[in-house]
């Protein structure tokens, strides 16, 4: 039903299962990232965002990273609306994307000669994980940029996650700040990574903490697998129970959002997740048959017996996580802040759709090793044995 479309945001500033949140947030990196919430009116609908691409002056942006998953999706969005890209990054990923685009190479831990004497009205740091490094970015670039936007991750909230968090919410700590594990403080890290770019550049920064991060050129496939197992049809092994809600947020969906951002010098921090609605795994399910037209059943199994088998959430069953528990806050994240800030959120079936389209025109190859989900074979054993328990 059509929405109503007011325009707010962010007040313009000037510069000055037994599954603990430990273990989805080391699931969440070495997948390769790294609710119940109230009716809101978003500021535009995704669907509208070309109706209202009024050119606002001209931005040169500045991003660190830009050639992996995120980064495309921000480059093109940004180019769309008439501004001046610039990518630093090593010339490893991707390195054929965007010939058109000036690209400066170094390495953000200790090579970033390329960046100085130059100048940019924004930064876009796709590829922070550890503050010290973050920390180097900033000091370099704290005279030469006036807005540094920080992709950071809502896995930055301490344990545990209470159902309807928002941005204020306690973020998680470690006992030693100079310890660098990514994998194993995943979170804590992306939280002092926020707080070295404040503190270098206060006022002048807006950390954006997305969920599960979805969508076309998703490397980890771990909202891919639906779609994908979906439309191979037959018995599917669906976890918990239809109604347990789940959230992410289509990467385009996230790379107009920090376009925004850019644009209207929107600081501060936002949940960036979604869609616009609770959305539940049955839905999500329900969604991914319609778009293939297969001739999939769902054989729904319980979160304690999935357990037992030990059927993890997020990894075997991706996207879903059990809707109780010390997981019962992580799909009841609030993002209101982010849509009154511009935030907007394309329909379910747009995300499902174009997701499915671009796997099925990787090569075959590819499509044939997802990198989430259960494999085929355990997944029949886990359905014999449901069957036969009941």
């Amino acid at each position: 039903m059509p929405r109503s479309q007011r325009k707010i945001r962010e007040p313009e500033r000037e510069c000055p299962m037994s599954l603990t949140r430990r273990d989805f947030v080391r699931m969440s990196a070495a997948a390769g990232s790294m609710a119940a919430v109230g009716a809101f009116t978003p500021r535009l609908r995704a669907d509208d965002s070309k109706k209202s691409a009024k050119a606002s002056p001209a931005q040169k942006i500045l991003i660190l990273g830009g050639t992996g998953f995120l980064g495309p999706h921000v480059v093109d969005a940004a180019r769309a609306r008439g501004h001046t890209l610039t990518l630093f990054n090593r010339g490893k990923t991707n390195p054929h994307l965007f010939p058109d685009v000036e690209k400066l190479q170094g390495d953000r831990n200790d090579k970033l000669d390329a960046l100085k004497g130059r100048t940019w009205d924004a930064v876009l740091d796709t590829s922070g994980y550890v503050p010290r490094i973050v920390r180097m970015s900033a000091d370099l670039l704290k005279d030469s940029v006036k807005h540094y936007v920080f992709i950071s991750s809502i896995s930055v909230y301490a344990e545990p996650t209470r159902p309807g968090a928002d941005e204020s919410a306690p973020l998680a700590t470690m006992p030693d700040e100079t310890n660098e594990e990514v994998m194993k403080y995943y979170g804590a890290l992306k939280a002092l990574c926020e707080k070295a770019a404040e503190t270098t550049m206060p006022g002048c920064v807006t950390n954006i903490r997305p969920g599960l991060i979805v969508g076309p050129m998703d490397p980890t496939d771990r909202f891919t697998y639906w779609p994908a197992r979906v439309d191979r049809g037959g018995e599917v092994l669906a976890p918990g129970a239809p109604d347990d809600p789940v959230q992410f947020i289509d990467v385009r969906d996230l790379a107009e959002f920090v376009v925004r951002c850019i644009e209207h010098k929107t600081f501060g921090v936002f949940n960036a997740t979604g869609p616009d609605r609770t959305v539940t795994i049955g839905e999500l399910l329900e969604s991914c048959k319609e778009a293939s037209k297969s001739d999939a059943t769902f054989t729904w199994v319980p979160a304690e017996f999935l357990e037992k088998h030990n059927v993890s959430a997020w990894q075997d069953m991706p996207v879903w996580v059990p809707s109780t528990g010390d997981s019962a806050g992580f799909h009841r994240v609030k993002y209101q802040k982010a849509a009154q800030a511009g935030m907007t959120f394309r329909p379910l079936m747009t995300t499902v759709e174009d997701t499915l389209k671009w796997f099925k025109g990787l090569p075959k190859e590819r499509q044939e090793k997802l990198k989430a989900g259960i494999a085929s074979e355990r997944e029949k054993v886990v359905l014999a044995a449901w069957k036969a328990a009941k």
